[in-house]
Formats: C-alpha cells, sequence, structure tokens
C-alpha cells in the first residue's frame, strides 16, 4: 500500500472522529444526504448509472482460508473498508452487527475488508465487537482498494445490488438508520 494512502487515511480517520463527535445527534436527525454517499436522484434503491463493482479478487479470512468475492454476487453486499484503530469504524461496526442478524436469512451479507493493520489484531477485536461476518485481509492489496477506491479514508463502505452495481459509498462513520434504510430498499430492489 502506498504511504501516501495511509497518510491520507490518518489524517482523515482524525478528522472524520472529530467531526462525527460534534455532528453525531444533528446527522441522526437529518434526512439530508451525508457528504460521502451517493444516491439516486430520483430517491430510488441504486442510480439507473451505478457503476458494476469488481468482486474479481480472493482474499483470506481471519482463519487464512481464501474467499472469492465472486461468490457474494447475487446477494445484497456491505463491503466495508475498516481497520481495528479506526475510531469511526469502531462506532459503525455494533451497526453492522446488529444489521447483518436482522437481514441475513434474506440475502444481506457483509464483507469488513481489513486494511492498514496487522490481521493479528483482529480476533480480540472481532470476539470484543461480535463481529459474525467474515472479515477478510485487504492489506497491502492495492488492487482490491483501487477497484472500490481510491479510498480516501476510514471507514468507506460500499452497498451493492444483487444485480452487482454498487448502489452507495459512504465515506466516513455513517448511521445504522440510514444503512438499514438502503439495504431494505435494495433488498427490495
Amino acid at each position: 500500500m502506498t504511504r501516501n494512502l495511509a497518510v491520507r487515511t490518518v489524517l482523515f480517520a482524525v478528522l472524520s472522529m472529530q467531526a462525527c463527535q460534534r455532528a453525531a445527534p444533528a446527522r441522526a436527525a437529518s434526512a439530508a444526504t451525508p457528504a460521502g454517499s451517493h444516491q439516486a436522484a430520483d430517491g430510488s434503491a441504486c442510480a439507473a448509472n451505478a457503476r458494476p463493482a469488481n468482486l474479481d479478487f480472493t482474499l483470506r479470512d481471519m482463519s487464512g482460508k481464501k474467499r472469492s468475492l465472486e461468490s457474494y454476487k447475487g446477494k445484497v453486499l456491505l463491503v466495508d473498508f475498516w481497520a481495528t484503530w479506526c475510531g469511526p469504524c469502531k462506532m459503525e461496526i455494533p451497526g453492522f452487527v446488529e444489521l447483518y442478524d436482522k437481514y441475513k436469512s434474506q440475502g444481506f451479507e457483509i464483507l469488513g475488508l481489513l486494511t492498514l493493520d496487522r490481521v493479528s489484531n483482529v480476533p480480540a477485536f472481532a470476539t470484543q465487537f461480535k463481529m459474525a461476518y467474515p472479515i477478510l485481509d485487504a492489506t497491502d492489496r492495492d488492487d482490491v482498494q483501487d477497484a472500490f477506491g481510491p479510498l480516501i479514508g476510514l471507514p468507506t463502505s460500499f452497498l451493492i445490488s444483487r444485480d452487482g452495481r454498487i448502489c452507495r459509498t459512504h465515506i466516513g462513520y455513517a448511521p445504522k438508520e440510514r444503512f438499514d434504510r438502503e439495504i431494505q430498499a435494495l433488498l427490495a430492489f
């Protein structure tokens, strides 16, 4: 991974955490689209011109087993780039755990793509946060990051429709309620 991305991510994480602490109550009450969230102009589940997601990658899970991202095609997929040291990531993950439990049986899946971090940090973190969804190692995988990015900070999350299009992008913290609405719309789509 490039040093430039690491520097930008650390700077973004610090600024994002400060902004989240100041703006969380206002954001939760607001129905306005946050910066970094791409929505269809007509409010639909996914813009007609949404770009296809490149899922042509194989990454290792926390036990070292290879997992193909293509195996998740046909599901509503949340791809979350995160790290154990990332404050806004720690704010989002409990909501992701709830949403995963709520919608998994309806064809929803989350892939937590670890980046800018060591895999050895994950087991204790995943246990503490009760992360039952797949966590894959994307550290030093510029090809994966470039396929979704460029990533300018953490967390960065992408909601992908069953037909494989990137329908929403969230850069930085976004509240669970926003993800919940977007997931429901994509499951019904």
